[in-house]
């Protein structure tokens, strides 16, 4: 059962992007073992990783220590680059962003909160952040 939406989450430390520059929060391994493909997921050293969520920068995770994975190397690689919304549930942002115009949005967005207080969900593998989806909602319900 997944616990990545519970109200209480681990705080989560942020390191700037070596690349872009952008604030990033840091990820557990297990996303990165699950996010990497193979053979490159063979080689990751055990470290505190953070991933890059801004979509025009090549690196999808690095340490400190100086480990840097470009995002070409993660199996969610076109779904970042399409904007995925909800790696769960594969629902793009544009899907979501274009379904008030047939009443959806609402459907799109109980439905997810549904599955996910259901346990349902596994963004702590699927989606490349670890984080739930369910802020980005919001977010897109602010545009």
């Amino acid at each position: 059962m997944s616990d990545c939406c519970a109200n209480n989450p681990p705080k989560a430390t942020t390191q700037v992007c070596p690349q872009c520059k952008t604030n990033c929060k840091n990820v557990e391994m297990r996303t990165l073992y699950h996010q990497v493909k193979f053979p490159e997921n063979q080689g990751i050293i055990s470290n505190s990783h953070y991933f890059c969520p801004s979509k025009n920068c090549a690196t999808a995770y690095f340490s400190i220590a100086g480990n840097n994975i470009p995002k070409q190397h993660l199996t969610t690689y076109r779904d970042i680059q399409n904007d995925k919304l909800c790696y769960c549930f594969n629902i793009d942002a544009a899907d979501y962003l274009t379904a008030p115009s047939t009443n959806r949005a609402e459907t799109i967005k109980h439905f997810v909160m549904l599955r996910t207080k259901s346990g349902e969900c596994a963004c702590e593998i699927r989606n490349p952040s670890g984080q739930c989806c369910l802020a980005r909602f919001k977010q897109l319900d602010k545009m």
